[in-house]
């Protein structure tokens, strides 16, 4: 990736995790200039913000920022609370490993940034398998969020808000890994494990991991995934 004056700019969230890797693929794939944006929100573990350094790091010419927030201080959730257990079975409605508006508060310092580096794109990797579970990654959060968008920012009022992309959200697991390896992406750099270990090696038994290894399968394609001392075909 290069920088060029004519290219569209673009804040791309990254988590470390395998969504995001693609949407940041497919971003720079439709020559986005891309702004990466993490957040160290006082999540279980650090891994996912050294794996999203090194999948910036395989795009020369992007910004890499990573932002401190306190979503643990007010808890609620299995990611930013230790005293709730992360569920290692699939569970009714919303799971416990929803962090209390945690993609409103990310689209929201998204939305700030862009219109520091004077972006007119935002994007997120929202998905299908999400949004049954999470409130804050289905559709009708991200059309709500765009019409805050038009209103909340001095680019909104004058008529150019920043767009919510979600280029992945209509999609299954499966054909997200597909999609990504066409584009080069490196799924061994990822972490998705809401429990991974210093190194980033997967628990292999929550439910995003669950996920995650049904998605290579589903794709036809060998799991890269490190796992904490056992294998799984």
């Amino acid at each position: 990736m290069h920088r060029g004056i004519d290219m569209t700019r673009a804040i791309v969230l990254i988590s470390g995790g395998l969504d995001s890797a693609t949407v940041l693929a497919m971003a720079v794939a439709q020559d986005r200039q891309c702004y990466t944006l993490s957040f160290d929100y006082g999540q279980r573990h650090r891994a996912e913000l050294s794996a999203a350094v090194a999948i910036a790091a395989q795009y020369p010419g992007v910004e890499h920022k990573v932002v401190g927030l306190d979503l643990g201080g007010i808890g609620g959730s299995a990611l930013t609370d230790l005293s709730i257990d992360v569920p290692t079975a699939p569970t009714e409605g919303i799971p416990v490993t929803y962090v209390p508006a945690r993609n409103t508060v990310f689209l929201s310092i998204a939305m700030g940034w862009a219109e520091v580096v004077d972006a007119e794109e935002i994007y997120l990797g929202v998905n299908a398998v999400d949004y049954s579970g999470y409130p804050d990654c289905r559709p009708a959060f991200i059309s709500a969020f765009q019409s805050l968008a038009a209103v909340a920012t001095k680019a909104g009022v004058e008529g150019h808000p920043p767009q919510i992309k979600t280029p992945i959200i209509d999609m299954s697991k499966g054909e997200i890994i597909a999609a990504g390896t066409a584009l080069g992406v490196d799924y061994s750099l990822t972490v998705s494990c809401y429990q991974a270990d210093e190194q980033g090696r997967a628990c292999g038994v929550c439910d995003s991991c669950r996920l995650r290894r049904l998605g290579f399968v589903e794709a036809g394609i060998a799991d890269p995934t490190r796992y904490q001392g056992r294998e799984y075909d």
